[in-house]
């Protein structure tokens, strides 16, 4: 997934415009997740982006997009670009 989401619609709150594009980040994941992985692969792990454009975007682990979008709106951007992109997991053996 790679969009650029407005920070700011005229008629709605700031803080729900962040819950919306939070929930459309958590759909994606629900939906990338779905999918079977590879031959070979566990599942899916991801690689995300986020920052005021797509220029400024920083590598950033999953747990901190929800974070980093509070952050840039703090900063008064008026958008927020997210890049999600799964990359399937290798499996892990299991040693005893």
């Amino acid at each position: 997934m790679k969009k650029t989401f407005p920070l700011q619609q005229p008629g709605k709150d700031d803080a729900r415009v962040r819950d919306k594009i939070r929930h459309e980040v958590n759909k994606a994941l629900r939906r990338a997740r779905q999918r079977p992985p590879q031959e070979g692969f566990r599942g899916w792990d991801f690689t995300c982006k986020a920052g005021p454009s797509e220029a400024e975007a920083v590598a950033l682990p999953l747990p901190e997009i929800a974070s980093r979008i509070d952050a840039i709106a703090a900063t008064g951007a008026t958008q927020v670009y997210l890049e999600i992109t799964p990359v399937p997991a290798r499996r892990v053996p299991v040693t005893e």
